[in-house]
């Protein structure tokens, strides 16, 4: 998919793929905000096997500006790592990684989808409520780690 962000920028969202897995890591190191992840490279690699749509990559003349995992169980749509090159904020990239993603998700035929976004990611807050995206008050995450 190809799109026109700005009369002087072109960008191109495509899917993810096995050659792009230490791109992917060494991008989120650098652009994602406060992850207590534990990404490896056979994680990601497992999951474009899987589901080879899943992970949406922006890309700025070839290089990689903005990344979106838009994962469909079956059954919900979940979003994971926006993340947008720091030098490249502001620009749409992020806005049009979401559409993207719900175009996939529609495709579906999801109703809904959630987003996984840290409560003291401001700026990630910002992003998403933009998109149309809330907080949902009447339950929380909760977590147990598995090793």
């Amino acid at each position: 998919m190809t799109l026109v962000v700005s009369p002087d920028m072109e960008m191109i969202i495509r899917y993810g793929r096995i050659e792009d897995v230490e791109a992917l890591l060494a991008f989120w190191l650098a652009a994602a905000e406060g992850t207590d992840r534990h990404d490896d490279p056979a994680k990601v690699k497992a999951l474009i096997e899987r589901d080879p749509e899943a992970v949406l990559i922006a890309e700025i003349d070839g290089a990689m500006a903005g990344t979106l995992i838009a994962g469909w169980d079956g059954w919900r749509a979940h979003l994971y790592r926006l993340a947008v090159d720091p030098a490249r904020r502001r620009q749409g990239i992020g806005s049009a990684l979401i559409r993207a993603a719900e175009e996939r998700f529609a495709a579906f035929g999801a109703f809904r989808a959630d987003a996984m976004v840290l409560h003291g990611n401001e700026l990630a807050h910002h992003a998403w409520a933009a998109a149309g995206y809330a907080p949902q008050p009447q339950w929380s995450r909760w977590v147990k780690p598995l090793g």
